[in-house]
């Protein structure tokens, strides 16, 4: 896959595109993709998916902003997981915000990204003060020579499969419900950094991996299944928060103790699949309160792991990482 940014528009070749942030890449975004695919395999085109960074809401409002689900680089991945063929970031400034509805079809979509399918959400809207809807592509369309489709809303259930919905149900520990919506179980990336090492003194080693989100839609500790320390995923447990048993004022980590796994994951880059919520953080009197606590959640970690499929998680496993 092809990862571009900006105004500069070299490796462009005629696309069916999409636009939009894309948080998440849930169930609505994966119709959506599947439809870009059909477009584009028609008239032999790129796929290519046209985003933002930062959120246009983290650009105007960014103490109201919502909370991330994906970073770009989770993003990236998974929309390549998906088949597409290019993606085009373009930085959300006061000069993109400021850009005509009629400037952003010709500069982007027509002379950069040489669209000939525009296909869009129910939602969408482009240009100063939000100007640009699906009449105003389908005019520009047909001056210019592309064809402009909206893709309805996609349910889940009753409810409307949307990032705000995913970002409820993981605010509420419903881990399930969250999985219904995306397809998959929500899960953080990234890289393995070295952290103050005290879980290895209490007996329960941990990776820290590192956290790029504005901040997560969910806290506490959780049954997870990691990605990148072996060949196979494996069992764990983890803590997304800021550690207040022992550090008051510490950066968000998310450290993950692999159940029954010896290694060196320094550097690695891990996925943690968030499974099941098993409480919420809190502060312990002293440290060996907590060790109590993380090995009462360690149990429950194996009993909920233990009640999943076999070919669901394969592998347990804890890891030098703190």
């Amino acid at each position: 896959m092809i990862v571009t940014h900006g105004l500069r528009f070299e490796h462009a070749a005629p696309s069916a595109v999409t636009i939009g942030n894309f948080d998440g890449l849930h169930l609505g975004h994966q119709a959506l993709l599947t439809q870009l695919r059909t477009l584009a395999a028609a008239e032999a085109l790129r796929t290519t998916v046209l985003t933002f960074e930062p959120h246009p809401r983290e650009f105007f409002a960014p103490e109201q902003a919502p909370t991330r689900l994906t970073s770009l680089r989770e993003k990236c991945e998974l929309l390549d997981g998906l088949g597409i063929g290019q993606v085009h970031v373009m930085e959300f400034d006061a000069s993109l915000a400021a850009m005509s509805a009629d400037a952003f079809v010709e500069r982007v979509l027509v002379d950069g990204l040489q669209a000939r399918q525009v296909l869009i959400g129910d939602d969408f809207r482009y240009g100063s003060k939000r100007a640009g809807d699906l009449a105003h592509l389908q005019a520009a369309g047909a001056r210019y020579g592309f064809v402009s489709t909206q893709m309805p809303t996609v349910l889940q259930g009753a409810v409307r499969a949307s990032s705000t919905a995913v970002r409820e149900a993981l605010a509420a520990g419903d881990m399930s419900r969250a999985r219904e919506l995306l397809g998959r179980w929500y899960g953080i990336s990234g890289r393995v950094i070295r952290g103050a090492q005290r879980g290895r003194t209490i007996g329960f080693p941990t990776a820290n991996v590192e956290i790029r989100h504005n901040r997560p839609p969910c806290s506490g500790v959780f049954a997870v299944r990691v990605h990148g320390a072996g060949d196979v995923p494996l069992a764990g447990v983890a803590n997304l928060g800021r550690k207040p048993t022992v550090e008051a004022h510490a950066p968000l980590t998310l450290e993950t103790h692999l159940l029954d796994w010896q290694g060196d994951l320094y550097n690695a880059h891990l996925r943690v699949d968030l499974l099941h919520r098993i409480r919420d953080e809190r502060k312990f009197e002293s440290l060996e309160a907590l060790t109590r606590q993380i090995a009462a959640d360690c149990a429950t970690a194996r009993r909920f792991h233990t009640g999943l499929s076999a070919d669901s998680v394969q592998g347990c496993g804890a890891q030098s990482g703190s």
